[in-house]
């Protein structure tokens, strides 16, 4: 990654609580048609998280500890904050002296936006700032959010007004926390009463069908664009009991994640969407809980 920083745009996809059985599953079986063209090999990665929890996760990926490939290490990661000792940082590792990824690109001359979905990106709440302040642009809104079935149009709407008004000549880092998959996701399936296997799998074949106007989006400022994409933790519909995740369970630390490169498609400016913008993130969202569902 360290020679594509100046040159590409950056952009990181949480596919907040996918479980990667699931993900590879839908994969299999033809359900997540824009994921497999874009999947190096056609395929998910299988891999595991830094934490159990979309709080702790996101601050391990931010400081260049994404999820850790299951084959023994070590594993020269992508990016990581410079600190003495590391034994993951190699020679294609981008290196940044500074305490998080979007402050290190912000020092190489990239716009930081965040677009996020669960509640821990809610700013509401004090808690809910922290993440988000981090980058220089950070949005969220209730219709971003886990009981939002059109929740990743939403962001990528946002998206588009914010790429309409940035200088193509200045490079862009573009984080999205998704939230469909996330408990409650049972508006996916109809006439579902309870979250399930199967609402979390008809949860992602809506982002899949979301995801192909996000990936043109990204590539239309004449550049090229590193994508990261994959999930934070899993989630459980009660294996072993369990409800939820914040657990060590297999399905909660397993994960599927992929980083590839895109291509750029250079394109007209992009219609600003129909309806008007709701509150920034600087406004209080009280509608969706700062946290995680345990």
């Amino acid at each position: 990654m360290r020679d594509r920083i100046g040159s590409h745009d950056l952009l990181l996809v949480t596919l907040d609580t996918l479980r990667y059985d699931v993900a590879a599953a839908c994969l299999a079986h033809g359900r997540t048609p824009q994921l497999a063209r874009v999947l190096p090999g056609g395929v998910w990665e299988r891999r595991h998280t830094p934490a159990s929890f979309t709080y702790a996760a996101h601050h391990a990926f931010f400081a260049g500890f994404l999820p850790t490939p299951v084959t023994p290490g070590p594993h020269e990661r992508l990016f990581a904050a410079r600190f003495a000792g590391s034994e993951s940082s190699g020679p294609g590792t981008w290196v940044f002296d500074a305490a998080d990824l979007p402050s290190g690109l912000a020092a190489a001359g990239y716009h930081t936006v965040c677009l996020g979905g669960v509640g821990f990106f809610n700013p509401g709440a004090p808690l809910g700032r922290v993440l988000p302040g981090l980058f220089a642009e950070a949005h969220w809104e209730p219709a971003f959010g886990v009981t939002a079935p059109a929740c990743l149009d939403a962001q990528t709407d946002r998206l588009t007004e914010i790429i309409n008004r940035l200088p193509a000549e200045r490079p862009l880092f573009t984080f999205v926390n998704v939230a469909a998959l996330h408990q409650p996701n049972r508006h996916y399936l109809p006439g579902a009463e309870t979250d399930s296997l199967a609402s979390h799998a008809a949860a992602l074949e809506y982002v899949d069908r979301t995801l192909g106007r996000l990936f043109t989006l990204v590539t239309s400022r004449g550049r090229p664009c590193q994508v990261i994409i994959c999930s934070d933790h899993g989630t459980l519909y009660g294996e072993d009991g369990h409800t939820g995740h914040r657990v060590a369970h297999e399905h909660v630390w397993t994960v599927p994640y992929a980083d590839f490169v895109l291509p750029a498609h250079p394109t007209p400016a992009h219609p600003a969407p129909p309806q008007p913008a709701s509150a920034e993130s600087a406004q209080p969202a009280p509608t969706q809980p700062a946290k995680d569902q345990p």
